[in-house]
């Protein structure tokens, strides 16, 4: 059974609504260690597709009536890691009320006894410098994005609130840009297309502690409240993705000029690797970059 400070040892199952990129590797590592998984997926072929890598799945479409909702299988277990992803580069911006859904199914259901969100460290949008889990957001302020953007954070501000109200007990992570097994940095840049923000630091953390975080959370007794999720590698974007080109033998990357200042958001991780005693696998994404296997 997977051990970590502060742990409880009891077996539980695991329901995963949203089981992508990210999502396959958590069941993986939780079949691994016997913990019965059930997934879902909006796609059919999806669901196929997790049947054929040995993981359980059935479809679940949202947004969706909570009543009927509340009905599938999914929710009967104890534990729900909801992974969905906000769509934000889709136009979407129903995530809120999708997250709100499934939060208010597993009430009416009544088994499940802990939900962790997977957020996003976009909900710090508008804000600059040194940000941890108890900085006030920017949730008020028109125009802190480009006009035409998704303002993202009071969309994810609402879809945190709604897991940390759930009536037994709801956790937050928030993780920052995902990178790991079929997403090395440097293939973003085969598009050759000028990145933005060359001084801007980078904020980011790989699958693997992405998953241990979340296995964390999953055992640990009683966790408190939000989690940022995010390795020890602030460097610039223009440092990091040139080194990626290097490390992929790619053509170096350029820059665009933007009239726009460049951001100066560095996130905190600390909280996760002090109140978790979680150890990151990966703290040095530079480093990581030569790892080409992984």
């Amino acid at each position: 059974m997977i051990k970590n400070k502060k742990t409880h040892a009891k077996t539980f199952s695991v329901g995963i609504v949203g089981c992508g990129w990210l999502g396959k590797a958590l069941a993986a590592s939780l079949l691994e260690q016997g913990v019965s998984v059930l997934a879902t997926s909006s796609q059919q072929g999806n669901v196929e597709q997790l049947h054929e890598q040995g993981i359980k799945a059935q479809q679940l479409l949202l947004p969706s009536n909570t009543t009927q909702l509340s009905q599938h299988d999914v929710f009967t277990q104890q534990y729900l890691v909801i992974a969905i992803t906000p769509q934000f580069k889709q136009g979407r911006t129903d995530y809120a009320i999708k997250v709100a859904q499934l939060v208010e199914a597993a009430k009416q259901r009544g088994v499940v006894q802990r939900i962790i969100l997977l957020s996003s460290t976009a909900v710090y949008q508008g804000l600059e410098g040194l940000v941890d889990e108890n900085t006030k957001l920017n949730l008020e302020e028109p125009g802190s994005v480009k006009p035409g953007s998704i303002e993202k954070a009071p969309i994810l501000n609402r879809a945190e609130q709604a897991v940390l109200n759930f009536h037994r007990q709801g956790n937050v992570l928030r993780l920052a840009g995902l990178v790991g097994p079929a997403r090395h940095p440097g293939k973003f840049l085969l598009a050759k297309r000028a990145l933005k923000n060359s001084t801007a630091p980078v904020n980011l953390i790989h699958q693997q502690d992405a998953v241990g975080l979340i296995l964390s959370l999953l055992t640990s007794v009683a966790p408190q409240g939000v989690f940022n999720g995010v390795s020890d590698t602030h460097i610039t974007k223009a440092l990091y993705y040139q080194t990626a080109a290097k490390s992929l033998g790619l053509e170096l990357p350029t820059f665009s000029v933007d009239s726009i200042l460049d951001s100066t958001r560095i996130v905190s991780g600390d909280k996760a690797k002090q109140e978790l005693g979680y150890s990151f696998i990966y703290p040095d994404l530079l480093a990581w970059l030569y790892t080409r296997s992984t």
